[in-house]
C-alpha cells in the first residue's frame, strides 16, 4: 500500500493505491488548513508501506507536508525529483529539473498506459503542453496561463474591467464578465488546438491522440475543435508508476 502526494500550484492530491487501484483519494486547497484536513482524512487510513511525493510548490509546504505524514503514519516523503530519463521517457531539457515534475509523471502515466505518441495538455493554474514520441522521447512543449489565471492578470492590469458576476464563454459576448471569460477560455482552447496541429502533423506522423487533465480539464474539454479526452489523475498514475519501478528509492 502506497500513499501518493501531488502538490500542485492550488492544492494538494493525495490517493492511497493499492491492489492496482485506489483504496481511498482525496484533496485538499492550500487556503484551507491543509494540516487540519489531512490529519482528519489520514488518521483512519491503515498506515501505508509507502510515502512517495511529487511537488511543485515552495520547501515550506513540503515541510509542513513532512511533518503531517510523520505525526500520521511515522514516515518520511520519497520525493520524486524529475530525471534525465526514468520509466521509459526521456526528458527533453538539458537541465532535467527545470521541467515540472508534474509534466514528467504525466508523461510517464501516458507512456505506461500505452498512449504514446501523444501530446498532453495540463489545464491548472498555468497551461502547459507536452509532446511525447512513440520511443518515449519527450519532444518539448510549451506553457502559458491558465484559463482562470488569464482572467485574473487581465483584471488586475485594467482599471475598467470589472465583470460582476462569473461570465459564461460565448462565441459572441454582449457584457463584460461573459466576454473576459469567453476570451480567456477561448484563447486557451486555441493554443492547444494550433499546438496539436502543427506537433501532430511535424512531429508525431500525424499521431493526434490529446490527453488533458489539470482541474480545469473538463470544463475546457467540449470548447476544443480537436479530438481529445480526459486523463485523470495523470501524476498520481505516474507517480505510482514511478514508485513501482524504484521500490525503496527516492529520486533526486
Amino acid at each position: 500500500m502506497k500513499l501518493l502526494l501531488d502538490l500542485g500550484n492550488t492544492r494538494l492530491k493525495w490517493a492511497v493505491a493499492a491492489d492496482g487501484g485506489w483504496f481511498a483519494r482525496g484533496a485538499v486547497a492550500w487556503d484551507e488548513d491543509v494540516a487540519a484536513v489531512l490529519r482528519q482524512a489520514w488518521t483512519p487510513q491503515p498506515r501505508p508501506h509507502r510515502v512517495v511525493g511529487a511537488s511543485v510548490v515552495d520547501a515550506q509546504r513540503e515541510t509542513l507536508l513532512e511533518q503531517v505524514i510523520k505525526d500520521v503514519f511515522a514516515h518520511d516523503i520519497a520525493w520524486v525529483r524529475t530525471p534525465a530519463e526514468a520509466c521509459g521517457v526521456r526528458n527533453a531539457y538539458a537541465d532535467p529539473q527545470r521541467l515540472g515534475v508534474d509534466r514528467f509523471l504525466a508523461m510517464v502515466a501516458a507512456q505506461a498506459a500505452g498512449h504514446a505518441p501523444c501530446m498532453l495538455a495540463g489545464i491548472g493554474t498555468a497551461l502547459t503542453l507536452d509532446a511525447l514520441a512513440a520511443d518515449g522521447r519527450h519532444l518539448g512543449g510549451l506553457i502559458a496561463p491558465g484559463p482562470l489565471l488569464m482572467q485574473q492578470s487581465l483584471l488586475g492590469a485594467t482599471a475598467r474591467v470589472r465583470p460582476e458576476r462569473p461570465g459564461t464563454v460565448r462565441d459572441l459576448a454582449d457584457n463584460t464578465a461573459d466576454a473576459v471569460a469567453s476570451g480567456c477560455w477561448q484563447a486557451v482552447a486555441a493554443l492547444i488546438e494550433r499546438f496539436a496541429h502543427n506537433i501532430a502533423s511535424q512531429h508525431l506522423n500525424g499521431a493526434q491522440r490529446l490527453l488533458l487533465d489539470g482541474g480545469d480539464a473538463d470544463a475546457l474539454l467540449p470548447l476544443l475543435n480537436v479530438p481529445a479526452e480526459v486523463a485523470a489523475d495523470s501524476v498520481l498514475r505516474g507517480l505510482l508508476v514511478w514508485a513501482d519501478a524504484h521500490p525503496g528509492q527516492a529520486l533526486s
